[in-house]
């Protein structure tokens, strides 16, 4: 396992987990969702490939309608 860090908070994960493969395990699949790794947005279709390293820090953001 690794560590990263998912929303300020300390998270283990098995190495070489895809950004698609945390939303599946988060249970978040199908929302509308924006990711940044380390300050960086990754685009939607580069989740697949973008591998999590150790130290790296997640931030994952909801949509949320309303006006």
């Amino acid at each position: 396992m690794i560590e990263i860090e998912l929303n300020g908070t300390p998270h283990r994960v098995p190495p070489r987990l895809t950004l698609d493969q945390l939303i599946d395990a988060l249970e978040l699949t199908g929302q509308a969702l924006a990711l940044a790794v380390n300050r960086d947005v990754v685009p939607r279709q580069q989740w697949p490939q973008r591998e999590l390293q150790a130290q790296d820090k997640v931030d994952i953001v909801r949509a949320i309608g309303g006006g």
